[in-house]
């Protein structure tokens, strides 16, 4: 046989016709085992490889997904959120294992980025990383719902939001880090981050530390809440202003890892030890976190679990099935930056004893 081997050929030599061929290799529950089984052995036979491009031609399918990240500021080049890299890895994954494509770009803010995926056809269906302040973004969401865009984004899972959101559960991983720093026989702890509607992820944070501190018998202090972006640079500058308040605190929860790292930094430049003077506690467990000195307590977004889930529901949008947003635990895991109780124990000993 010259030249390559098509579907008719598969049919001519299996016995079937073409559009038995076709149903089988689509792997349609209609073909009985046995004819597939001799479809198969054409195939091998043949060595016929699926057109991939001609199969989603016909199914109106470009079996790309899109993945647009938000631009954020950063320390390299990258202009990508730490976070979002580890999880980058877990949503290629779970693309290639359903056989899809995976096309990364940055979004663009252009008034017709929300359309310009959908338009084009370059993908089936996008994952949002990343926004900003939510209030501005949310048109955009807005739009890509109107337009009967697919989409899915990584976020907080809001009563009134567009489309669907996964996230992890803020509120229960804000109220885990203030139970625990509560215990730590911390008494005045301050939080670094926006706390508002415009960053809705800080703000159930916020909101699940408040609430722990009113269960511990304490409040959330107006004066120990400082706005911050999720940079160190951000953190740096967010605890200077709380340090030229001359409030007293004894514990910082941080919105992310990165205003805690750079809280860290400004609490050194004055003075002050971590966790000794002041435990400090972050979110997201990005890389970093367990190498900074000392190691940061932070709360563990599941980011494997996260880049399954994503596109999973991305695909069930697609396919036309069932889809709805999900929250993921949050895990608190403990490092040196918050064993103040210790740190504390072992500062008494060395007062005591003379030791250094």
């Amino acid at each position: 046989m010259k030249g390559k081997s098509t579907s008719f050929d598969i049919a001519h030599l299996a016995g079937v016709s073409q559009s038995t061929v076709s149903r089988a290799l689509r792997g349609s529950p209609l073909v009985n085992e046995e004819t597939r089984r001799r479809i198969q052995v054409a195939v091998d036979q043949l060595n016929y490889k699926v057109d991939k491009n001609a199969s989603n031609l016909r199914r109106m399918h470009s079996g790309t997904l899109a993945l647009l990240l938000f631009e954020d500021p950063t320390t390299d080049e990258s202009h990508i959120n730490p976070f979002f890299l580890s999880m980058l890895g877990s949503i290629t994954r779970a693309c290639a294992k359903q056989g899809y494509d995976l096309l990364i770009s940055f979004q663009q803010l252009s008034q017709d980025w929300h359309a310009d995926f959908a338009e084009s056809k370059k993908a089936d269906g996008i994952i949002l990383l990343g926004y900003g302040d939510y209030i501005a973004y949310r048109d955009k969401l807005d739009k890509l719902v109107a337009h009967g865009t697919c989409f899915v984004r990584w976020g907080a899972v809001l009563p009134d939001q567009p489309g669907l959101s996964i996230g992890c559960d803020n509120f229960q991983g804000g109220d885990a880090v203030a139970r625990h720093l509560l215990e730590q026989g911390c008494r005045n702890i301050a939080f670094l981050g926006d706390a508002s509607s415009h960053y809705p992820e800080f703000f159930e944070r916020y909101r699940g530390y408040a609430d722990a501190l009113v269960q511990g018998g304490q409040i959330a202090q107006t004066a120990l809440q400082v706005d911050a972006e999720s940079t160190e640079h951000s953190g740096y500058e967010a605890m200077r202003t709380l340090l030229a308040r001359k409030v007293a605190f004894d514990a910082v929860f941080a919105a992310s890892d990165l205003i805690a790292i750079g809280a860290m930094r400004a609490l050194s430049d004055h003075g002050l030890r971590v966790p000794q003077d002041v435990a400090v506690v972050g979110f997201d467990d990005i890389a970093m976190a367990s190498f900074v000195n000392p190691p940061l307590s932070t709360v563990v977004q599941d980011t494997r679990k996260a880049g399954e889930v994503l596109v999973e529901s991305l695909l069930n949008l697609i396919r036309g099935q069932p889809a709805e947003s999900v929250v993921l635990p949050a895990t608190l895991t403990l490092r040196r930056s918050s064993e103040r109780s210790h740190a504390v124990t072992r500062k008494a000993k060395r007062e005591t004893t003379g030791i250094r």
